[in-house]
């Protein structure tokens, strides 16, 4: 059954009505953080499954929705960060970059290791490794067919499709408890000062959704237009640079280039046009944006994928997914600075190392809504989660893939 755009977007809301009513309902939900996307969209994904092994029913929802909300985060992304930002990022930036380029390699070895040792092509290692849990879908899906069309790898799609599935899932789950967990063990929260980033009201950015801002007509309208001009712009990029095919270019998501023409476009306009945006509404739309886009993404996915893969490979998701928790806590978390940004920023890892960048951002907003701000996690992790790890990852895919074969 096709959904169209209308009830794909009503599905979508029911979804996030039904993640609050369980995040009150079930204390350990709102306990461990878990994003009321993700707890509605988990619940929705498991009726669906059971309607498709009882009636045979399969639904496809409205992709193209999806994708205009993930664009639309990642533009209000862009415009949230100016050159300025990214300077700002300092130490920090260089820092988490290191350590989630060790996660990439990791996770790289660590799959194509087991996939060996447990019969498998290595290919498969990668599939299940960085591939999808730090690509996503989109990346899964394309280096699926790369290695069914070049290496003659049989249903790589297919178990790319189901691996990225497990990762958004697993990304979504682990990210607040293990944040939890670093702020307990650590006392954190108490040990805060009276100049912590955290106790910073400006320049709060999109980090906290429940947070009254007043905003007007006009300054939604002028919003709108802004994101649809980094939207428009970044998709072009992404065509402009598809189509030159260039051979050293690495295989980069739209999603990218939105980011970067959001950044663009919001230091032009304040250079050369002296203008300021309204950052308020900016927040609003994006927080809007990521909480349907997650909505959608996950009463899309099919769990039933899950099932058919082979145990190999499901061993392999499991141990892939203990590991980005125990990286998380006893190397980035280290490396960051054991501080409350570094927790928070944790929590953000465990989502774009499994998942995708906006499970990793809704991770991060539920932390801070429950222990206070984090305004340098939720500039690094979309910075490293949606720029620079892609770059990284793409890199790193094609020395691997090159090796094994």
């Amino acid at each position: 059954m096709t959904i169209d755009g209308f009830t794909t977007l009503f599905c979508a809301c029911v979804v996030l009505l039904i993640g609050r009513y369980l995040n009150r309902l079930l204390p350990f939900l709102d306990r461990f953080h878990i994003p009321t996307p993700v707890s509605g969209g988990l619940l929705v994904a498991i009726v669906l499954c059971v309607l498709y092994y009882t009636f045979g029913y399969r639904f496809t929802f409205d992709s193209n929705l999806s994708n205009t909300f993930m664009l639309m985060f990642f533009a209000s992304v862009g415009y949230s960060a100016d050159f300025k930002k990214l300077a700002a990022g300092g130490k920090g930036l260089v820092l988490l970059i290191i350590a989630c380029t060790g996660m990439v390699l990791v996770q790289d070895i660590v799959g194509v290791s087991l996939a060996k040792l447990l019969g498998l092509d290595g290919l498969y290692g990668l599939i299940a490794g960085s591939i999808t849990l730090v690509g996503g879908h989109g990346t899964g899906g394309a280096w699926g067919q790369t290695f069914e069309t070049t290496y003659g790898l049989s249903n790589a799609t297919a178990a790319a499709f189901a691996c990225a599935t497990w990762g958004l899932i697993s990304g979504g789950i682990v990210g607040g408890p293990v944040a939890q967990y670093l702020i307990k063990r650590n006392k954190l929260k108490e040990l805060q000062g009276p100049n912590s980033i955290n106790n910073d009201d400006d320049n709060e950015a999109y980090e906290d959704e429940q947070k009254l801002r007043p905003i007007r007509a006009s300054s939604v309208t002028e919003g709108i237009i802004c994101l649809a001009f980094a939207m428009f712009f970044g998709s072009w990029l992404h065509q402009l640079i598809t189509n030159l095919n260039l051979s050293y270019w690495p295989n980069i998501p739209k999603f990218v280039y939105v980011l970067f023409m959001g950044i663009v476009l919001r230091t032009i306009l304040k250079g050369a046009f002296k203008r300021e945006l309204k950052e308020v509404t900016i927040d609003v739309l994006g927080n809007v944006s990521l909480s349907l886009f997650i909505a959608i993404s996950l009463i899309s996915i099919k769990i039933w994928e899950l099932s058919a893969l082979a145990l190999p490979i499901l061993v392999i998701l499991v141990i892939q997914t203990v590991l980005v928790v125990l990286y998380s806590i006893y190397v980035t978390f280290n490396v960051m600075g054991r501080d409350y940004d570094a927790a928070v920023i944790c929590a953000g890892q465990c989502g774009f190392s499994l998942g995708a960048t906006p499970t990793a951002v809704a991770n991060m907003q539920s932390v801070t809504g429950h222990f206070g701000h984090s305004h340098k996690a939720f500039l690094l992790i979309p910075l490293v989660g949606a720029f620079f790890i892609d770059f990284v990852n793409a890199i790193a895919i094609t020395f691997f893939s090159t090796a094994i074969k």
